[in-house]
């Protein structure tokens, strides 16, 4: 008799299933304010009972506490269906975490492009928030503008060039998020490189543009469009002269409006070059320079393969190390910028290439 009364019972919720809703913790919910005071808020979920939020998650979701008002409409987390009062006990804070990872997996999924400031940073990277949730940006998903060149890659100066960007805005795409593990990383090198894929199809190898410098490295120096300053190209340093660079700041700096040509458009990513558009000097270097001359030259550079050196404005020389057997001996006869006098061996204008050798030291 029992289990016939408990079948129909059961047929009965289903054929009347829109006479009953179940709620399981976990579940987000929406009701109205019915009583409202310091210790509690009472929700009245309709047919799914009564829910109530108590004074310590109250502590936790003071904003969302505060603007809940009688008669008002407010969304919550289910954490226990049936307490020990007999009511659904909710929770504001879990109920907006949970809706903010809901956000942040859509906005994962579209691979949307946004705008987050830093709040604080470590070692290896930025920490960011975004709808309340803990976002990291490690370090190496900086864009090559924000990323730390540091010298012997030196913890505690990488600390220091991230702490210079707390506060500043950057464009980020979210990378990996796991409302599971609470895992939620963001990169701005990603970002970057989907907006210059979008953007970058207005351009074609070979045109000539108008840029401003917006940042310089050891490796080169980065141009940001000026018609188009979301396009950041990039001029290496082999690109930017003529001759040997070793510190790009000796032609550009940071600010100056420069013209500059694409060589390459590879996934985004833009090359430029400053020498493109210049003369080539050493098509005329046998009409300035001839085998066998006697020169002045200032070292410019010493390197494991020899001696870079200055022996005008525009032409280098250079001093290979076999002339002195070994590097340490040959820091011993060439200092940097110091000037010696050099007899030229060879011009090769095909491969921009003068070689020298060490007449007399100064």
């Amino acid at each position: 008799m029992v289990r016939t009364n408990k079948r129909a019972f059961a047929n009965f919720i289903k054929s009347h299933s829109d006479l009953f809703t179940f709620v399981k913790a976990g579940d987000i919910v929406q009701g109205e304010v019915i009583d409202k005071s310091p210790r509690e808020i009472v929700v009245d979920l309709g047919r799914n009972g009564t829910g109530v939020i108590y004074r310590g998650e109250l502590m936790h979701a003071r904003e969302a506490a505060k603007n809940a008002k009688v008669g008002e409409t407010i969304r919550a987390k289910v954490i226990e269906v049936d307490n020990d009062e007999g009511v659904i006990e909710l929770s504001l804070s879990e109920a907006r975490r949970q809706e903010s990872w809901l956000e942040l997996e859509e906005r994962c999924g579209k691979e949307e492009v946004f705008s987050v400031k830093p709040v604080s940073a470590n070692k290896g990277g930025l920490v960011a928030d975004i709808c309340g949730i803990k976002a990291f940006l490690p370090a190496s998903q900086l864009s090559e503008i924000n990323y730390p060149q540091v010298e012997n890659s030196d913890k505690n100066k990488i600390q220091e060039k991230l702490n210079e960007l707390i506060g500043k805005e950057i464009k980020v795409k979210i990378i990996d998020c796991n409302p599971r593990t609470e895992k939620l990383i963001i990169s701005e090198r990603a970002a970057s490189e989907k907006s210059a894929k979008e953007l970058s199809g207005q351009y074609k190898i070979g045109q000539s543009i108008e840029g401003i410098v917006s940042g310089v490295a050891d490796f080169g120096v980065f141009v940001k469009f000026a018609d188009n300053p979301e396009i950041e190209g990039l001029i290496h340093v082999s690109e930017l002269a003529h001759r040997e660079v070793a510190n790009p700041k000796e032609f550009v700096n940071l600010n100056d409006t420069i013209r500059a040509k694409i060589t390459d458009i590879k996934d985004g990513k833009i090359s430029l070059s400053l020498k493109a558009l210049q003369e080539n000097p050493w098509e005329r270097v046998e009409s300035i320079y001839s085998t066998g001359d006697e020169v002045k030259g200032e070292v410019y550079e010493i390197n494991p393969f020899g001696a870079i050196v200055n022996l005008d404005k525009i032409y280098q020389g250079q001093v290979h190390v076999t002339d002195f057997g070994s590097v340490e001996e040959m820091k011993k006869h060439l200092k940097r910028g110091q000037i010696y006098t050099f007899k030229i061996k060879d011009i090769r204008p095909q491969d921009e290439r003068i070689t020298l050798s060490l007449i007399s030291e100064q």
